[in-house]
Formats: C-alpha cells, sequence, structure tokens
C-alpha cells in the first residue's frame, strides 16, 4: 500500500516534498493556505497574517547556479542574481514540469497535527484541516512534511523602545513595506541591519530627505559580487570549503574580515561588528557604504508551529530541537520531519531539496535507529549551518554525496570540477544517476 504523506506548505521547499515523495513512490498531499505556490517569494501587495511578505524591488542574493534544484536549472537567460518574480517563473516552471500542483489543495489551512492513538506501532498522524469555505476535515497520514519556514511571525520588540506608544509618526515592520514612493522627502529611520533592513534602507534613501539607521552589534557587509564581478558565491569550491575548516576558527574568520575589510573599512563607516564574521549569518548588500553613516538591528521573524504541541516540537527562544535541523528526536517513529527551518551560509532551496530526499527515504523505511543516541551529543542550538558541510552531511545520509577518489578515477575531469569548481546542486544529482546505474 502506498504511503501518503501530508506536506503542509507550497513554498520552494514544500514544492520539493512533493517531488521528493514522488519519486520515493509517495503519495503526497500538499496543504497551501494561500491561493498560490511560491511561500515567501510571492509577492502580495497587502501582507496577510502569520506569513513573511516582501517587498516589491527584491532581489535573491544567491546566484542561480547554487539556488536552484539540482535536477532543474534555472534558464541560461536569466540573471544571476534574479528578482522576485522571475523566481516565481522559475518555481512555476519546476512545478509545471514535474506536474506538481495537482497535489496541492489550495485555500487550505492545516489546523492540527497530532499522533494516532497507535502512533507507536503505526507511525501515522490525523491531520485537521479547513477550507475557505469554513468546511473542516479530517485526514489520516503516513507521514507528514512540515514547510512553512522560519519566516512566519514579525518580531516587533516594541519593549526596547520607552515612548512609541506616543509616537505621532508611522512605525512597521519591514513585511510591511513594499515600496519607498510614499516616504519622498521625509525623515525615516530603519531598525535593522539583516538583508532586508539593508535593502530597505538603500532603497529609502534615493527618495528620503533623510534616512537613520540604528544598530546594536553592526555587521559584515558581504558583495553579491566578487572583485572581477564574478558571483562571490560561485568562488567556494569543495577544496577550499575543506580547507578552511582545517584553521582554527579565529583564523578563519580574521581572513573572512580582511576580504570584507579590502572593499569598505568597517570602522570607518561604524559598521564592524561586535561579534567575528562567523558567529552570524552576514549582512549581503552592494550599495550601504556609499549611503549610509550609521547602521542598524534587524528585528526579523519569529517561527512557531501552531498546529503541533509541544511535545512534538518544542520551540524555545526561536530554537527547535531537531535532529540535524530535520527529525524531532523524541517520535517513537521518525514520520514527521521539519523542511527548510535552517538558514545556511548560502541557499535554503537546495538544502530543502536535501532535506526532503533524506526524509522521504526514511519514511520508505532507512533507519535512523540512532538518532536519539547520536542527537545528545550533537545537537546545535542555532539555525545557522555552513552550506557545504550540511550539504554534505545529508547527501551523506541520502547516498548521494559525491564520491571524489572514485569520480577521479571514473571521470577525471568531471571529479577535477566537482573538486575545485563552484558546489552546485547539481552535484548531488549526477552522484544520483551514478549511483542508480
Amino acid at each position: 500500500m502506498t504511503h501518503r504523506v501530508a506536506v503542509i506548505g507550497g513554498g520552494s521547499s514544500g514544492l520539493a516534498c512533493i517531488k521528493c515523495c514522488l519519486d520515493e513512490g509517495l503519495e503526497p498531499v500538499c496543504f497551501e493556505s494561500s491561493d498560490d505556490i511560491g511561500g515567501l517569494w510571492r509577492f502580495k501587495e497587502n501582507p496577510e497574517p502569520d506569513r513573511a511578505s516582501i517587498y516589491h524591488s527584491l532581489i535573491i542574493n544567491t546566484s542561480k547556479e547554487r539556488m536552484c534544484f539540482s535536477d532543474f536549472p534555472i534558464p541560461a537567460h536569466f540573471p544571476n542574481f534574479m528578482h522576485n518574480s522571475l523566481i516565481m517563473d522559475y518555481f512555476r516552471m519546476y512545478a509545471d514540469h514535474f506536474q506538481l500542483t495537482k497535489h496541492i489543495r489550495f485555500n487550505t489551512k492545516v489546523l492540527q497535527v497530532k499522533q494516532r492513538s497507535d502512533f507507536s506501532h503505526s507511525g501515522q498522524w490525523d491531520v485537521e484541516t479547513e477550507d475557505k469555505d469554513g468546511k473542516k476535515d479530517k485526514h489520516i497520514f503516513d507521514a507528514v512534511l512540515i514547510c512553512i519556514g522560519h519566516h512566519c511571525h514579525p518580531n516587533m520588540p516594541l519593549h526596547d523602545f520607552p515612548g512609541i506608544n506616543t509616537f505621532t509618526g508611522r512605525y512597521f515592520h519591514s513585511r510591511d513595506y513594499k515600496t519607498p514612493e510614499e516616504w519622498r522627502n521625509k525623515k525615516a529611520i530603519v531598525v535593522g541591519i539583516g538583508n532586508s533592513g539593508g535593502d530597505i534602507a538603500v532603497e529609502l534613501s534615493r527618495v528620503t530627505k533623510q534616512v537613520y539607521l540604528s544598530t546594536r552589534r553592526g555587521a559584515w557587509i558581504k558583495y553579491r559580487m566578487s572583485v572581477r564581478g564574478f558571483p562571490l558565491d560561485m568562488l567556494t569550491s569543495r577544496v577550499q570549503s575543506s580547507l578552511l575548516q582545517l584553521l582554527p576558527f579565529g583564523l578563519q574568520c580574521s581572513m573572512a574580515e580582511n576580504q570584507m575589510n579590502q572593499r569598505i573599512d568597517h570602522s570607518l563607516y561604524n559598521l564592524k561588528p561586535k561579534h567575528r564574521f562567523f558567529n552570524q549569518h552576514p549582512t549581503v548588500n552592494d550599495e550601504l557604504p556609499n549611503r549610509f553613516l550609521l547602521q542598524v538591528f534587524a528585528t526579523g521573524y519569529k517561527f512557531s508551529f501552531p498546529f503541533l504541541t509541544s511535545q512534538v516540537v518544542s520551540v524555545s527562544e526561536n530554537k527547535a530541537s531537531l535532529y540535524k535541523y530535520v527529525f524531532p528526536p523524541e517520535l517513537d517513529r521518525p514520520t514527521l520531519a521539519i523542511i527548510g527551518l535552517v538558514q545556511p551560509l548560502g541557499s535554503t532551496i537546495p538544502v530543502s531539496e536535501m532535506q526532503a530526499r533524506w526524509a522521504t527515504r526514511v519514511f520508505k523505511g532507512q533507519s535512523v535507529s540512532t538518532m536519539a543516541k547520536r542527537y545528545v551529543t550533537s545537537q546545535r542550538h542555532t539555525i545557522q549551518v555552513d552550506y557545504v558541510a550540511y550539504m554534505d552531511e545529508i547527501a551523506e545520509l541520502v547516498g548521494v554525496k559525491p564520491a571524489l577518489s572514485r569520480l577521479l578515477l571514473t571521470d577525471p575531469r568531471l571529479g577535477l570540477n566537482v573538486m575545485f569548481g563552484p558546489t552546485t546542486p547539481s552535484h548531488s544529482y549526477f552522484c544520483e544517476k551514478v549511483r542508480r546505474k
């Protein structure tokens, strides 16, 4: 009998999960609360409650070769760094090519996901949903994939701003920002120097009378492009990443910080943060130093799983305890997985796809019997991961990590490209093809 899998969320992670379920012979049913795919990347003029929302000018910070799905390259004529509308075009191409949308139930909200009474034996879940007309339904699934991301609820730390209640102007979270026109010739302050805060401050600076930025800790500013006009993230190879890991952490940070300071002196612009480069996710922006004197601290988002009990997944201070950022370790049966709850130093899309490939194979019977024991000594209390190291870690569990020694013997040219060339999602795809021969 075919296993039925509930996929919650129709964004990039949800699409990858549907595709991976089909690849493994599982029957996916995706519940998407809105009327379209795309999740975070779908621009809407009016933000919806408990959903991420983007601004009109948003451009992705990862190059197209490193953000694509492993078996579906982005068209060659698309730019290296895509506008959100082109990302949506790519998602639609992917969904159409693999016929994914027929497995999605739009305008359907998940109200509750709970273990069945015989869960320790069956591993099954009761899932309650509600459609746009208020009709509620109950379903039984053999497994669940949660793909709602970590940009759920705006973090508004108003308690840190005494007097905000008597402020006569307007204040809002970055999710409510769409275009700069209404702020023309006015003064504005942007609180936050994450990627969104940096983008919005730069855009506002072109039309406002003056823009202020406020930061507690500063930030390391990373550029999209290298000094020769090549996408910076395409310069990361497996050899480079492996060699870097052999160096002491402080030396790794110093090397990266020196590279960032070659473009701009962070101290000169009051940007230099208190933390080292690899302690936190850097801010990616090509224009900040040219326009601003002061910098900001990003308020970001909070995430939660309101349809789950804390016994399944506990979220505290924006952290969730998950084995390799995917499986709740205390479950009797590994039939529920969280996909995309990571913030890699790279693109989330191929990471989510790799997680989905692993999870669906576990659902098919791949063992994770040592999960709870290993988790005790390996758990990490952050969603930030190193892109290459984490992708290889999960790829090894899936069985698609590039076998460099074998590649060098059977196809030396390909092996050298994998070792010294850019680390792209396609590496795992052709390794899968080789494995199945």
